[in-house]
């Protein structure tokens, strides 16, 4: 192919290649050919899910000045990707909500998305959750993996009271996690290989992302609380005395081990283990996270967490890179699952919101609806806070 240079007056050849690179860039400029939403709430999250990425693409040109969200796109095997995160310092459902929101309006053609990140584990003798699994939501009962629950409302020798589920992600979101799930079960995942892969290219990332010293992993007795006003972490404020005894994991057992089931969301931070296990006794809770419950009822998404903390008083953030590694790195093995013909089979995101109630984020009863609102705007706590 031969160009005019105007101003030489003389042809120059741009190479094929060149050719190829600059129509590629002119589809991805294409909002309609992205399928696949990604959201993450903080930057350690943002962070992985770039990193996982197989292929990045340009910055989008054709947001409207009412969209503020920041997105990254890209491709992750077959698929097209949209990530966005939430704005610094802001959390919880109200945040996603509108992030979401936006995505769908800006990327219409949008058919699943996934909402990853990390997220406070609930070990229990029926579920040997560390830090670094990764809690997938399934549903069950025809109901979504992820509970929304009143926080403030819980009383004293009472039952915690659910203001809702979320619907069920769509059919192609289901049938992949089963597949996958059989697939892990004969061969193994490669969650590690996959990190440490990303982290031999990306050197700078070893140092908040790789995966911790096992000796930081510290469950403690459920009433025990970190002290308040202690100036020290928790290996050296709380004694050893305290720990949960937990067998090492052996070469047979999958690490990180992937857990399927239900996810509890509110706009506060759960950190109070006496709670977390009465939530887990009741509900089978296997997880607490602050962004899923924002989407609406006929969302269809699938949360993965990645585990940092046990939604304790002993919080801290050294498991949080690693933790979000490990979730987005799930992430990919479902999409690599599924083929694109699928997704496009689904219906388009944009159009299952109009058609639902854009203002019903969750199904709840008459008498939950005091419960809904006062949760939705409440104070948000920090996320994910740190002990001292």
């Amino acid at each position: 192919m031969a160009c005019l240079d105007k101003n030489a007056q003389e042809s120059t050849f741009v190479p094929e290649h060149h050719r190829l690179f600059h129509f590629l860039r002119l589809i991805m400029s294409n909002p309609e050919e992205y399928t696949v939403g990604w959201i993450s709430a903080i930057t350690t999250e943002y962070v992985a899910a770039q990193a996982l990425l197989d292929e990045r693409h340009d910055a989008p040109t054709h947001l409207s000045p009412q969209n503020r969200n920041d997105y990254t796109l890209g491709r992750i095997g077959k698929h097209n990707v949209v990530i966005a995160t939430l704005p610094m310092g802001e959390y919880g459902t109200i945040s996603a909500a509108l992030v979401a929101d936006s995505m769908m309006q800006s990327f219409p053609n949008i058919r699943i998305v996934l909402m990853v990140g990390i997220g406070g584990g609930v070990p229990s003798r029926k579920h040997d959750i560390r830090l670094g699994d990764v809690v997938v939501s399934v549903p069950s009962d025809g109901r979504g993996g992820v509970v929304q629950y009143d926080f403030g409302k819980a009383i004293q020798g009472q039952e915690f009271k659910p203001t809702g589920f979320l619907g069920q992600p769509p059919t192609v979101l289901r049938t992949a996690l089963n597949g996958l799930k059989a697939y892990y079960e004969v061969e193994g995942h490669q969650i590690k290989d996959t990190i440490n892969a990303i982290l031999e290219k990306k050197p700078r990332l070893r140092k908040n992302y790789r995966e911790p010293d096992l000796a930081s992993d510290r469950l403690y007795q459920s009433h025990i609380v970190h002290p308040v006003d202690g100036d020290l972490p928790c290996d050296s404020n709380c004694s050893d005395d305290l720990l949960v005894s937990r067998p090492p994991r052996t070469e047979e057992d999958d690490n990180p081990e992937i857990h399927y089931g239900l996810i509890a969301s509110a706009n506060r931070l759960m950190k109070d283990a006496l709670a977390r296990d009465q939530l887990a006794a009741q509900m089978d809770v296997l997880c607490f996270e602050m962004e899923a419950a924002g989407l609406m009822n006929n969302f269809p998404c699938l949360v993965i967490r990645g585990i940092c903390d046990y939604s304790d008083s002993h919080k801290n953030k050294v498991w949080q890179g690693y933790a979000a590694m490990t979730a987005a790195a799930y992430a990919k093995d479902l999409l690599n699952r599924i083929a694109p013909w699928h997704v496009e089979q689904e219906a388009k995101i944009v159009n299952i919101i109009k058609e639902g109630d854009h203002h019903t984020n969750v199904q709840f009863s008459g008498a939950n609806h005091g419960l809904q609102v006062g949760l939705n705007y409440g104070e948000v706590n920090s996320r994910f806070g740190q002990s001292n």
